[in-house]
């Protein structure tokens, strides 16, 4: 049974064709996924946040199948993976840090195939229309830099006061013409989420 009331989900593919006059091929991708749902804790103080944490590991599985989905890739092809979350004005930010650490990040994991890194995970509070960005880092491989980036994601009418928007974001590479050095996806072993 869903434990999250979902107002709406909206899904965002990015490629980018080029950059700095060159030529991308293939282009550089990335997607996002959010949900726009009721927060059950708006306006009040509760000490147990567990149906937070619940309705994060619901939303980790769902937003990532919609960002590989829209990518048209399989799980494994996945290269990079960000989490975040808004709050509307009568929440917490301690109800986005619910939703996204204890347990959004095991489905996500699932659905990228491995994830060996941290999740990069941003969180704010704000009204409606406001820019969420979204961190972004190779899913297996803190060290590769090519990885470090983000994506900004805006719905005109939420969150609502009473509402969070949370996001997952998933790439099919990293940015585009990256040259700052650091760990090659090539060189990634995957073992302990740094190299």
């Amino acid at each position: 049974m869903s434990q999250a009331k979902i107002r709406k989900l909206v899904t965002i593919l990015e490629e980018v064709h080029s950059e700095a006059g060159r030529p991308i091929s293939p282009p550089t991708r990335r997607a996002a996924a959010v949900a726009v749902i009721e927060n059950p804790f708006a306006g009040q103080y509760v000490e147990d946040l567990e149906v937070l944490m619940a309705i994060g590991a619901e939303l980790g599985g769902l937003l990532g199948k919609r960002c590989i989905e829209a990518l048209g890739i399989k799980g494994s092809e996945a290269q990079s993976y960000g989490k975040a979350a808004l709050v509307g004005e009568n929440g917490e930010l301690e109800h986005a840090a619910a939703i996204l650490h204890p347990k959004l990040g095991a489905p996500l994991r699932e659905v990228v195939v491995k994830g060996a890194a941290l999740v990069p995970s941003s969180k704010k509070r704000g009204g409606m229309g406001t820019p969420l960005d979204i961190p972004l880092g190779h899913k297996d491989a803190a060290f590769v830099r090519s990885h470090f980036d983000g994506m900004e994601v805006r719905i005109n009418d939420a969150p609502r006061a009473n509402e969070i928007m949370v996001a997952v974001a998933v790439t099919d590479s990293g940015r585009p013409l990256a040259r700052v050095g650091g760990l090659k996806v090539s060189e990634v072993r995957g073992e302990d989420g740094l190299r």
